[in-house]
């Protein structure tokens, strides 16, 4: 997959923006930034479009900026001149992707047939748009396509919403879902950034779904460690289960065998998506996190990691649900 789409990929959200006036496009850009998703893809729909993406790749370097709704070569040209870093088209016209393709720069078009995908894989993709995503047959209608096209990915968009946005990311050929709900025309052209900063992160918060998974507590022996699980679980009814480095009382405790990360322990928080998570983390809030302490299953795929930093004497870890 191409390094753009990668980065797309552990965003998880891209904003689709419609932009009327240029000189919103900063203050849009950085309430996109401070919600959690350094990411947009601006629709050539007005004529303000390439004026807002150079605005916000100058003032937000760091943000992955595409142009949306591009129909032609020139529309790629102007895009990738005001510094576009993707392009998105609503259908898949070859020679639209085949310029994109000569200029080497990523391209997803809009698909929504077995066809259309032919198409695409002659062309040398192996990411498409599914669009309009809910009106042609939403998540059951790309896992049926995903079927025989087993190397194809998407990023769905068009009905995209709060509500069904981790049942599409939950689909692990779906590499990002497009959407306009925490950027909603009204509030770009009154200026209410206050207001789309809310929703970008309520989005960020509902597409990662942190939870508390459970307390690790330091034990000094594995004697203790049984002793303390089993008084935990007989007071609340929680049944204790003993494993190799640990004593679980239920799913809410564990108590550590000998002394491990943390001067009073660990607290587990569990994440829908845990690249994700680690990417939103590190890169908008500067967390730090001890590699050396990542686990993973037999395909690679990073299960659990901990943070450098203590927090009230405990150290943190993130798992995968």
């Amino acid at each position: 997959m191409n390094a753009v789409l990668e980065k797309i990929s552990k965003i998880g959200i891209v904003p689709v923006v419609k932009i009327d006036r240029v000189e919103d496009a900063v203050p849009l850009a950085k309430a996109l930034c401070n919600g959690g998703l350094p990411c947009a893809e601006v629709t050539f729909r007005t004529d303000a479009a390439a004026g807002a993406i150079k605005a916000m790749t100058d003032a937000f370097p760091e943000m992955c900026v595409g142009a949306g709704t591009v129909l032609n070569a020139t529309q790629v040209d102007a895009a990738v001149e005001a510094g576009a870093q993707f392009i998105v088209s609503p259908g898949l016209n070859p020679n639209t992707v085949k310029y994109c393709i000569e200029k080497n720069v990523p391209i997803t078009p809009g698909t929504s047939s077995p066809s259309d995908i032919e198409q695409a894989i002659e062309l040398g993709l192996d990411v498409v748009k599914f669009f309009p995503a809910e009106q042609s047959g939403g998540l059951a209608k790309i896992k049926a396509m995903a079927a025989p096209y087993v190397n194809m990915k998407f990023m769905p968009t068009g009905g995209i919403n709060a509500k069904n946005l981790t049942s599409y990311l939950d689909f692990n050929k779906i590499i990002a879902c497009g959407g306009s709900w925490m950027v909603p025309g009204d509030l770009i052209n009154a200026g209410e950034w206050d207001k789309i900063e809310q929703l970008t992160r309520e989005a960020v918060q509902t597409m990662l779904g942190f939870e508390l998974a459970h307390v690790g507590v330091n034990a000094e022996n594995a004697e203790e460690a049984e002793k303390v699980a089993k008084r935990f679980g007989f007071i609340f009814g929680m049944p204790a289960k003993v494993g190799n480095s640990s004593v679980f009382a239920g799913k809410a405790m564990e108590v550590m065998k000998t002394p491990y990360l943390g001067k009073n322990g660990h607290i587990a928080i569990a994440t829908n998506y845990i690249v994700r998570a680690v990417n939103y983390l590190e890169n908008v809030l500067g967390v730090e996190f001890d590699e050396a302490t990542a686990k993973r299953d037999d395909k690679g795929n990073l299960k659990a990691i901990y943070l450098k930093e203590e927090i009230g004497g405990f150290a943190v870890h993130l798992v995968q649900k």
